[in-house]
């Protein structure tokens, strides 16, 4: 890999502009991964976010907060969930303005399908720097995050 000329200025810029290309390179395989599987980034991140959730599925708002980035249109995304099946949604009884989204069966197996290779690509990415790097580069980007939320 080529040489990256570093940014000059302060540390924290250098830092900032180094992890914005880290981002950048480590988000390509995923995408293009689940492009082929029809999915987006974050259509893949919703899924597993309802995958997580207690069975009676979570409200739209939720969904939108536990997002790794934000999307603005949170109902667009979902209906296109819905339209293929992967997704069901429903109007709450108690109060009919909350919308409760919860994983359908075709979702979980579509997950299923993809958990392996997901894993397989996360190893091949970042594994080579070791159990104690990944928890020291997990624990500063947690501390950095914890600054800024």
């Amino acid at each position: 890999m080529k040489e990256i000329k570093k940014a000059r200025g302060t540390p924290e810029e250098a830092a900032f502009l180094d992890l914005l290309r880290t981002c950048d390179l480590l988000s390509r395989g995923p995408a293009q991964f689940l492009k082929s599987e029809d999915l987006s980034p974050t259509q893949y991140n919703v899924l597993r976010i309802l995958r997580g959730a207690p069975p009676a599925g979570l409200p739209c708002g939720e969904i939108a907060s536990r997002m790794i980035t934000r999307d603005p249109d949170i109902t667009r995304l979902l209906d296109r969930l819905e339209k293929r099946e992967l997704i069901s949604r429903c109007r709450e009884t108690k109060d009919r303005r909350m919308v409760v989204a919860r994983i359908t069966p075709r979702g979980l197996k579509l997950l299923a399908r993809l958990d392996e290779a997901v894993q397989e690509m996360y190893r091949k990415q970042l594994g080579h720097l070791g159990a104690v790097r990944l928890k020291e580069l997990q624990d500063l980007l947690v501390a950095a995050q914890a600054k800024v939320a």
